[in-house]
């Protein structure tokens, strides 16, 4: 009956069914990209059985980041996405899919759960042996209880729904599994300015197998 409120700006049953079509056919894209997104975290998560498991080659981290980010650019506006890159090349032994998993993830976390973020920033410099992967946004920042259970797919905050609940719980573990097979570490914490950020290493040299 909405549909049909003169003040809405609706007159007609035509244009009531029109904008029925439309609500549902955003409704339904909504529930495929969430049901896309559900699907790729599993197989990454599926691809994963430890750390001999990854196959890893030399990669330039940068381009790895480049990716993810046009491809989040291309299915969100807000909150915009920048990038900080070292001057010098960034090579890290990686299965660059599933590190673009890892970031494709943790960006949409920012678009879908950074409440009042405006921009979200990806950041990449090396420390020592390590390459240090961060990504930033200014939103509201994580509720300090969230933090305890964030990487735990079966924790939840009271009020979220079962899309969000799921796509955020699922993703982040996803990303820690990933990373930990790496042989690096995924942590989270509030910025002091406002917003989170996320934060995960990576070696840039393959650990020496002994027989």
């Amino acid at each position: 009956l909405d549909f049909l409120d003169p003040d809405k700006g609706v007159e007609t049953a035509e244009d009531a069914l029109q904008g029925a079509s439309d609500i549902l056919a955003e409704e339904i894209s909504d529930d495929a990209q969430w049901l896309i997104r559900m699907v790729e975290n599993l197989l990454s998560i599926t691809r994963v059985g430890g750390a001999a498991d990854v196959r890893k080659t030399p990669e330039a981290a940068e381009e790895v980041i480049s990716e993810a980010v046009r491809k989040y650019r291309a299915r969100f506006d807000t909150p915009a996405a920048s990038v900080s890159l070292p001057e010098e090349l960034v090579m890290v032994p990686m299965d660059a899919i599933l590190i673009r998993q890892v970031l494709s993830n943790l960006l949409e976390n920012a678009a879908f759960h950074a409440e009042g973020a405006k921009n979200v920033r990806v950041t990449l410099r090396a420390e020592g042996d390590m390459a240090v992967f961060e990504v930033c946004d200014d939103g509201a920042g994580i509720p300090e209880a969230r933090l305890k259970t964030l990487f735990d797919p079966s924790a939840a905050s009271p009020g979220d729904s079962a899309h969000s609940r799921n796509n955020m719980g699922i993703g982040l573990s996803v990303c820690r599994t990933i990373v930990m097979a790496h042989g690096g570490a995924l942590s989270a914490k509030n910025r002091e300015g406002g917003g989170a950020c996320f934060r995960f290493t990576l070696p840039m040299k393959e650990e020496e197998t002994h027989a």
